[in-house]
């Protein structure tokens, strides 16, 4: 609960740094209400809608509400999924007023001891070092890897956790030992003739628990054509912590990346994650009043591209790409979508794809209630809209579920374990399904 005199400081923050001119361009027309995840589940509240909370950002900046407990509430509801931005007729920038009212809220509030502990181990002492990172992802391969997890399944001490939570632990992808994990390469060749030079974002998840998914990525590119360099210096993209309130980090970040990527000459940074990529293109904004970054934060963002555009590009669909005959559909990862404008991209080089049966989903742009950590510190919300995705799942009847980004793959296979479907029905990560197909075997 926030006190009286974290309220009033909130509220002046609130009129000092809230952009008024971006609150005002809400002409409330409602376009947003029904791309909006939230408001939909919430059964139509407009305290759960993008245009009612702007009305709220908008009713703390003019002194007419307290910041209290219900405008906080609100806020974290939100997915930040920014399916809103696409269908605003005045352009609201709303993905940047949610960023900058949780941070306010957040460095302004009084955190328990426990939560400030949490906050600061994984903000501060996990995500920005990637060896800690690398750390932490062994002891899971551990877990995995001696029999204590089949144990733990077993034996029934996983019923004292969430529901969720263990059914999150069973999806985790196999994490590769140690050595493997360290021995991570720098520069790799193009397969064939040179047709660019790419800088890989590897990411922080990407690389650690998701690293077979980076190895296919690259192996894309290098068939595409590229020289491939992978920056040892980069680090997280800071799309959890600005997400969650600690911009200031995100900020620290952010320049460490560009600074990373600014050594090499590249025609592109290339992202495989749909989060990332969204942030990542996104550090113009985040520097735009630093005086010393905000041009160079300019000159990275306008390189970043999705690994599903440069493949369109350099016509990798044009490849002889086959798999065994079997039903795809593509749920979109909403900052893919709606940040980096890369939709069509993913389906063009599914449906190049001999062999499949390509199905579009009903609501494909729709968030699946992933959204980095929100299935876990807003699961009740996170569940409904799942459930609501794996209805029009089961309606493409689908054997494989594609996806672009880390989170929305997890999500997805939470989904289909929820149904029972594990058997009959899988979710993969684009980068892997497209080198599945390249790799055929005659």
């Amino acid at each position: 609960m926030t006190t009286l005199k974290e309220q009033q400081k909130i509220q002046e923050e609130f009129k000092e740094r809230m952009n008024e001119n971006e609150l005002l361009n809400c002409m409330r027309c409602g376009f947003c209400l029904p791309t909006c995840p939230t408001y939909i589940e919430s059964g139509y509240q407009e305290l759960h809608s993008p245009r009612g909370r702007i009305a709220l950002m908008k009713a703390v900046v003019d002194g007419l509400i307290e910041p209290d407990e219900d405008v906080e509430r609100s806020l974290n509801m939100c997915l930040g999924c920014r399916a809103c931005e696409p269908v605003c007729p005045s352009g609201v920038n709303y993905g940047h007023l949610l960023e900058e009212a949780r941070d306010i809220i957040n460095q302004n509030k009084k955190h328990s001891f426990s939560a400030k502990l949490i906050r600061n181990t994984v903000f501060k002492g996990i995500f920005p070092y990637q060896n800690r990172m690398r750390t932490l992802t062994n002891l899971l391969g551990i877990y995995q890897r001696s029999g204590v997890q089949k144990w733990m399944q077993k034996s029934g001490v996983m019923k004292a956790l969430p529901e969720q939570l263990v059914t999150m632990e069973k999806v985790l992808p196999n994490v590769p030992a140690r050595k493997k994990l360290n021995n991570r390469p720098n520069h790799l060749h193009p397969i064939g003739t040179k047709k660019k030079k790419v800088s890989f974002f590897s990411g922080c998840l990407m690389d650690t628990i998701f690293m077979g998914t980076n190895d296919a990525t690259m192996k894309l590119l290098q068939m595409a054509g590229c020289e491939i360099v992978i920056p040892n210096s980069q680090s997280c993209c800071g799309a959890l912590h600005a997400h969650s309130g600690e911009k200031n980090d995100a900020k620290k970040l952010a320049k460490k990346n560009i600074a990373a990527f600014e050594e090499n000459e590249a025609d592109y940074i290339i992202t495989n994650a749909g989060g990332c990529g969204a942030f990542l293109s996104d550090y113009d904004h985040l520097l735009k009043d630093d005086p010393n970054w905000a041009t160079r934060a300019l000159a990275f963002s306008k390189k970043l591209k999705d690994i599903s555009a440069i493949l369109i590009e350099l016509d990798f669909h044009k490849m002889e790409l086959s798999l065994p005959p079997q039903v795809i559909t593509y749920q979109d990862s909403c900052h893919l979508r709606n940040v980096m404008k890369t939709a069509s991209e993913p389906r063009k080089l599914l449906q190049s794809i001999k062999g499949i049966t390509y199905c579009e989903m009903n609501s494909a742009d729709s968030c699946c209630g992933s959204a980095g950590i929100y299935n876990i510190i807003e699961s009740e919300m996170s569940m409904k809209i799942l459930d609501s995705k794996m209805i029009k799942v089961k309606q493409t009847e689908a054997k494989t579920i594609v996806t672009a980004n880390p989170g929305c793959l997890l999500q997805m296979k939470l989904g289909i374990e929820r149904e029972g479907l594990s058997r009959g029905m899988r979710a993969v990560h684009i980068a892997d399904l497209l080198l599945e197909a390249a790799e055929k075997k005659p």
